[in-house]
């Protein structure tokens, strides 16, 4: 996008959008839904599109980029600033733009919703909608209550049960004043926007359910979840009675649960036990009669790396795994490959119960993956663990860090 000015007149030069791009933003509906692959240019589209808004406006008019939170809202400000730099005044601190019609164009957080009610709004965007607070959505349209001010709702899809999903069906339905359009990475991919080198690589990166909702958006049946329902229904067996080959330990943080997953040489749980609020030295011992010389990882964040220490100065086979958001995705990510392929065998119960209330959510990072709040996740994380382990001790290589492919009877 070029842009100059003179005294009389502003000269711009728009962004060539490919057809798909022009029929999501630039038509007359007064909502237009855009469910889209991640970096098929909708960021781009939306700023076009407002900017448009923005030019024929009349002094004092004011048009809102809301976002979920604060550094996203930042970094569309930060772009329209780039790309209109002599056309507006820019003030960093309330991130506005004003330009020499006299429009001003904000960008906003949806964090707290009740800030944004009282204005008159001339023109919205709702990037990352299905992340956003319903509540946001509820303030902002009271906002365009007087203008009849036209929305643009952009984002990923991120599965059923959140309220941007349900408007978009709305929209897709042919709902008075909606328009619904979905913007996919093959078409991206067709545009010349997207490499299919690049989908292909993020297809073998990401669990199935991850994949399909960024870049095909197809919303996960499991609301959410990164291993599949189904998924973890077939894999569900009897506990294994051979010996463990490789061992898990997720330790307690305030009331969580110390857990200790063991898998045998086929991959199959074959010992899971959990408990709480053992004092730490009979928690040591405890896993030091579970574990013997079995090579073991063992969670080391905060509390467990001097846990760690006392263990390994008699035992060499324990190995740490510093929780991060980073590492926890890639040990989630070998969870998930184990689980959906079928190459892990899991007793009914509590650890069933909590891998289906599993969820990941997308953030500017990766994807982070936790049980809801309130839940526990000890169990999930033992087994990944444990997963991590088995494939350290048959050295499978030519994968991807943290994708381990158990093989029964390899």
């Amino acid at each position: 996008m070029v842009a100059s000015a003179t005294d009389d007149s502003i000269e711009v030069t728009m962004p060539k959008l490919y057809r798909l791009q022009r029929l999501a933003f630039f038509n007359d509906a007064r909502y237009s839904i855009i469910e889209a692959s991640t970096k098929a240019g909708k960021t781009v589209s939306a700023i076009a599109w407002q900017f448009h808004q923005v030019l024929q406006s009349s002094p004092g008019h004011s048009h809102w980029w809301i976002a979920p939170v604060y550094p996203q809202a930042a970094i569309a400000y930060r772009r329209a600033k780039r790309m209109f730099h002599g056309l507006c005044e820019h003030n960093d601190t309330d991130m506005r733009l004003t330009f020499r019609n006299g429009a001003a164009w904000w960008f906003k957080s949806g964090e707290k919703p009740d800030n944004l009610y009282g204005e008159d709004v001339y023109s919205a965007v709702i990037d990352e909608f299905t992340r956003c607070r319903e509540e946001s959505w509820h303030a902002i349209r009271s906002t365009l209550t007087a203008t009849r001010g036209p929305v643009r709702m952009i984002g990923n899809v991120k599965g059923r049960g959140n309220w941007g999903y349900r408007l978009a069906r709305k929209a897709e339905q042919g709902s008075d004043g909606y328009a619904y359009h979905k913007i996919t990475a093959a078409d991206a991919v067709r545009a010349g926007v997207l490499q299919q080198a690049e989908i292909d690589d993020a297809r073998g990166a990401l669990p199935e359910a991850v994949f399909r909702e960024l870049y095909y958006c197809e919303p996960g049946d499991d609301e959410g979840n990164p291993f599949g329902i189904q998924h973890i229904a077939a894999c569900i067996g009897p506990m294994s009675e051979l010996p463990p080959v490789a061992f898990g330990v997720d330790l307690a943080k305030s009331t969580d649960w110390t857990v200790v997953c063991g898998l045998d040489a086929a991959g199959d749980v074959c010992h899971l036990d959990r408990w709480q609020a053992l004092p730490w030295p009979d928690t040591i011992r405890r896993i030091e009669s579970t574990v013997g010389k079995v090579p073991t990882s063992i969670d080391s964040t905060g509390v467990g790396d001097p846990i760690l220490d006392q263990l390994s100065v008699q035992y060499r086979n324990m190995h740490g795994y510093k929780f991060t958001s980073a590492s926890k995705q890639v040990l989630m990510e070998g969870l998930a490959v184990a689980i959906q392929s079928g190459k892990v065998t899991l007793p009914d119960g509590w650890l069933r119960a909590e891998l289906e209330l599993f969820e990941y959510e997308y953030s500017r990072t990766g994807v982070v993956y936790s049980a809801p709040a309130g839940l526990h996740d000890d169990g999930v994380c033992a087994l990944a663990l444990a997963v991590h382990e088995f494939g350290h001790k048959f050295s499978i290589s030519g994968l991807p860090t943290g994708r381990f492919i158990m093989g029964k009877g390899n």
